[in-house]
């Protein structure tokens, strides 16, 4: 069952993904022209792009993004993510050759490695909790059916592969937790160093690996000589492959800018800087903002975060946020000590999901970029959190008391809306639907399979939804 659960969710993911990339239209995922002119540079030029004065204009970009990326506006100037690491883009540049520089097969090519991203996130469940297979399925269903995450997947950008790279990562230190193996040890640095070709968001996993490492190193209790041997399979091949791209900055933006990060700064002058907003709209109004968009944004806020769903999808999503937070809460409370994300695995998921919080908050300490989508390389232990919490409430008693209180929402909600005269059927369909199937997953267990079906299926028609009415009416 688990196999065919696990085929169902890639199949139903590949249709979506082929409908957002079909049907988005061109340039209305974030910086794809900016992406999509460096595979240009390597793919005509036949070398690496470098970024310069002129390759961001605040000003220009403004007005193509406000006008819907107008035929008489050309994408040329846009070239500010020349900076970037090259290893997606050499990977895309055949494709480009090939097809003529296409932009829906361009699409199609990140959209194949989130199919990747799908089987590796089940994949690296699986190893780090193997006496959970449910939780592996769960997390798989929510790499392919997050409608942000469906959407960034099928555009073209570098995050496609970094995200493939980190959840490879995880496969191998998933192995590594087990029982040191050199083989993995060797291909986990190879990955790492990949990660390093591709994007700054890979970089995090550094510290996470080296947690990881010095965890097995101290259970095995290895001498001084072996765990040198272990931390130099891991970061030998990852510090060549990355040296390459530093020594190549080095010598083209100068010391130290080994990432090109401060000649992206030098370049990319007024864009919209925090301390700057703060002075024009105030501290509580910016705070609002990062709270309202990166939520929505992390679920579905689409095009140039200008496509903002109806208030109904949301309250669906912060239903979905709320029941998971609660429920992981709840398991973790009933299990204790016992549960399994109190082990390494657990922990080391929750350091990278901190590592990956901060940096989104440190950037945004600089720069005003209230996207939920920076989020995205710490999917796994979201998924994760998400997928158990949900799970908790498939139990009794917690079963029971979730579907005391969904029978309490909706009779609070049916007698306020008699009385005002507007009586809110969405949230009251929604707290129904949740006490039944929790009632049914609790009483019935044999009904479990088909309930996660039901739950796949719902999610597919909404995200099919999005992607075939939302989308495209929002830029005719």
């Amino acid at each position: 069952m688990t196999r065919w659960l696990l085929f169902l969710i890639s199949g139903l993911y590949l249709v979506l993904s082929w409908s957002f990339a079909r049907w988005t239209p061109p340039w209305q995922v974030p910086d794809e022209p900016a992406h999509y002119n460096y595979i240009r540079f390597i793919a005509t030029a036949g070398r690496l792009p470098v970024l310069r004065p002129g390759d961001y204009d605040q000003e220009y970009l403004s007005a193509i993004v406000s006008r819907g990326f107008p035929p008489e506006l050309s994408i040329d100037p846009l070239r500010y993510e020349f900076h970037q690491p090259p290893l997606y883009y050499l990977l895309a540049a055949p494709l480009f050759v090939l097809f003529g520089g296409q932009l829906f097969l361009l699409r199609l090519f990140s959209a194949l490695l989130g199919l990747l991203q799908v089987l590796l996130a089940f994949a690296a469940t699986r190893r780090l909790f193997p006496e959970r297979p449910a939780w592996a399925l769960g997390v798989a269903a929510v790499f392919a059916f997050l409608p942000q995450h469906v959407a960034m997947n099928s555009g073209v950008n570098n995050d496609a592969l970094a995200e493939v790279l980190i959840l490879g990562l995880w496969v191998q230190l998933a192995k590594e937790l087990q029982g040191h193996r050199p083989r993995a040890a060797w291909m986990g640095g190879l990955l790492l160093g990949a990660g390093f070709l591709t994007k700054t968001t890979v970089y995090p996993m550094t510290l996470v690996v080296l947690v990881a490492v010095g965890v097995r190193i101290a259970a095995d209790r290895a001498p001084r000589a072996e765990a040198m041997r272990r931390l130099a399979r891991w970061l030998l091949p990852a510090l060549l492959l990355g040296g390459l791209w530093w020594a190549r900055n080095v010598l083209t933006y100068g010391w130290p800018d080994l990432l090109g990060l401060q000649q992206h700064d030098r370049v990319v002058v007024g864009q919209p800087r925090t301390a700057e907003w703060i002075a024009r709209y105030g501290l509580a109004a910016t705070l609002d903002r990062f709270r309202a968009f990166t939520f929505q944004s992390f679920w579905g806020q689409f095009g140039w975060m200008g496509v903002v769903l109806e208030a109904r999808w949301y309250l669906l999503f912060a239903w979905l946020t709320v029941l998971g937070l609660l429920g992981l809460a709840l398991h973790l409370g009933r299990e204790g000590r016992r549960a399994p994300l109190w082990g390494w695995p657990g922990r080391l998921l929750a350091f990278h999901l901190l590592l990956t919080v901060a940096a989104y908050i440190g950037y945004n300490l600089s720069f005003v970029q209230h996207q939920g989508r920076y989020l995205f390389p710490a999917l796994l232990p979201i998924a994760l959190g998400l997928t158990v919490g949900w799970f908790a409430w498939l139990e009794r008693p917690a079963a029971d008391g979730l579907a005391g209180a969904c029978g309490l929402g909706i009779l609070s909600l049916g007698l306020a809306g008699i009385l005002g005269g507007d009586l809110p059927a969405f949230p009251i369909l929604l707290l129904l639907g949740t006490g039944l199937v929790a009632q049914g997953a609790a009483r019935f267990p044999a009904l479990r399979p088909a309930l996660a079906l039901l739950a796949c299926l719902g999610a597919f028609a909404l995200d099919l939804y999005l992607a075939l009415r939302v989308i495209p009416s929002a830029f005719q």
